[in-house]
């Protein structure tokens, strides 16, 4: 839990824990037959299921019970074990943990977590068996950085990124990776309010504008989202993979900038605790918010020290995926032994394009959503996780508001002159890029002709820069971000020895896992005027 990384300055790690004494909890697991709140007559208790403090994990006995040791300022929760979901609080979200905050928090904005009720002895969690065959996989949406700032800020969000889901995704289960508002932390209940409206099993990561600024340190600095979200640090299994959530936000209100990537003492507890039980074959997901690779060279993103740590703790199993949020671009990241990396083979971080894209800036569509394209040429959109029932996975963007076709961004001229030197080139921005895609195109028909991949600014997004800087007032919330080098934009040069006249330019992107995209465009020739 957040409140084990009690410390002063950079001395996060190492001092005492922010809050009171132990005690010892209890309380059974029990499947949910009969419909009703709370544990009936009916309604059996299921043993083996995990249930953690957040840095040790008990199993609970045959009769569903079990008892585990907690401090003040714990979360106990259930680890969900595949076949079962967790039914839904008050507020939409998944039942799953329980605070044991005696004292509550201290005097916080946004009043961080009320004083425990919850009798000692009470702490019961249900969970309701599903029939899904696990060999038929399953899909889960990842969602990162809505941040929202406004209740219109969350219009566009129901607007453009949950509206058109609702009531037509088969996802099983759905995640948020941090930055679920912007620092406003009033707004929760509003958001969730909208996320909810997906039906699906919600789980959520804090990032960094999710954070009490007012706490004096790390320990209470994210009190306020707990008290909406429960653990910062928890598990969840489905269809044969595990799911462990990470608060990867050190905050240290005394550095500039105020936090660092990183994770504590307890989170490398519970780690160690519950990855000792997994198979090494199963497939794991990360989930958290910073990315373990740096932002820049010399420039450290993640504590590289934890980073490693973290790496040998990760070598032995052989499917891991890390899926962060923060940056507001987008990338497919392979660690190595440059980065510390020991693994048979690298380890694959798919850092998440934001539910904002950059912000909610930029000029508004017909339908009055910001265009807000990040940096990188990347729209705003969501991640879909397809998992097969042999852990192999499969991941997919959607841009916002667009048919799910929609995979290439391209930028050609509109006119080039008919002679004149192949100097000018079709761009294709490919959304899910990597260095081992395969882009090519042709024109009119003819042979396919490979492109080479370019680090430079998406034009698309330079022909917005230029048309803010040239506008005599802001043409939006905000200007469109300056456009940044990209990670997955590619560049074809296009042929002026054709006839005079309109020409189709195809592209197609060629996917590692065989995933094949597509996308066209049109230029004409044209002679010269004299």
């Amino acid at each position: 839990m957040k409140l084990h990384a009690a410390g002063l300055c950079c001395l996060l790690l190492t001092s005492a824990p922010a809050w009171a004494d132990a005690v010892t909890v209890s309380g059974r697991v029990y499947q949910e037959r009969d419909g009703k709140s709370g544990r009936g007559p009916t309604d059996p208790g299921m043993g083996g299921v995990q249930v953690s403090n957040g840095r040790s994990i008990v199993r609970t006995s045959a009769d569903g019970s079990y008892r585990l040791p907690v401090e003040a300022g714990d979360t106990v929760f259930v680890i969900k074990p595949d076949g079962y979901r967790i039914p839904g609080a008050a507020d939409g979200l998944p039942a799953f943990w329980r605070h044991y905050v005696p004292q509550g928090s201290p005097a916080l904005k946004y009043r961080g977590i009320a004083p425990t009720t919850t009798p000692a002895t009470a702490y019961d969690f249900a969970l309701v068996p599903e029939r899904h065959d696990n060999r038929r996989g399953f899909q889960m949406l990842v969602f990162t950085d809505p941040q929202t700032a406004t209740l219109a800020d969350i219009g566009y969000y129901q607007q453009s990124i949950v509206g058109p889901l609702a009531g037509k995704t088969k996802a099983r289960l759905g995640t948020t990776l941090g930055d679920i508002v912007n620092d406003d932390l009033s707004l929760y209940p509003a958001i969730n309010k909208v996320t909810t409206q997906l039906g699906v099993p919600w789980f959520h990561v804090p990032g960094n504008h999710d954070l009490d600024f007012d706490a004096g340190h790390d320990a209470h600095s994210l009190d306020s989202w707990r008290a909406v979200y429960g653990p910062d640090t928890y598990a969840v299994e489905e269809g044969g993979a595990s799911f462990v959530f990470l608060d990867d936000v050190v905050y240290d209100p005394a550095a500039r900038p105020t936090y660092i990537g990183g994770l504590r003492e307890d989170q490398f507890a519970f780690l160690g605790q519950y990855l000792k039980g997994l198979p090494h074959d199963r497939l794991l997901v990360l989930g958290m918010h910073i990315p373990l690779f740096d932002a820049a060279p010399g420039r450290e993103t993640f504590r590289h020290a934890d980073r490693q740590r973290l790496f040998e703790m990760l070598k032995p199993f052989s499917n891991v995926l890390v899926l962060t949020g923060h940056s507001h671009t987008q990338q497919h990241y392979y660690h190595g032994a440059a980065d510390g990396w020991h693994g048979d083979r690298p380890l694959h971080e798919y850092n998440v394009g934001a539910n904002c894209g950059a912000f909610w800036s930029g000029v508004k569509d017909r339908h009055g959503v910001p265009d807000s394209t990040m940096s990188d040429g990347t729209p705003k959109g969501y991640a879909l996780l397809d998992v097969a029932g042999n852990g192999a996975y499969r991941l997919q963007y959607r841009v916002a508001g667009a048919a799910d076709s929609e995979q290439i961004g391209l930028h050609a001229p509109k006119v080039l002159r008919q002679g004149a030197y192949p100097a000018w080139g079709v761009f294709a921005n490919v959304y899910m890029g990597e260095d081992a895609t395969r882009v090519e195109f042709r024109i009119d028909g003819g042979p396919w002709q490979p492109m080479k991949q370019v680090r430079q600014g998406d034009p698309r997004l330079l022909v917005e820069n230029v048309a803010d800087d040239l506008a005599p007032a802001l043409r939006g919330y905000d200007r469109s971000p300056e456009a940044t080098p990209s990670p997955h934009l590619w560049r074809g040069a296009l042929a002026t020895d054709l006839a005079l006249g309109e020409h189709k330019v195809d592209v197609r992107a060629t996917q590692p896992d065989g995933s094949v995209f597509t996308a066209s465009t049109r230029y004409a020739l044209q002679g010269a005027q004299r």
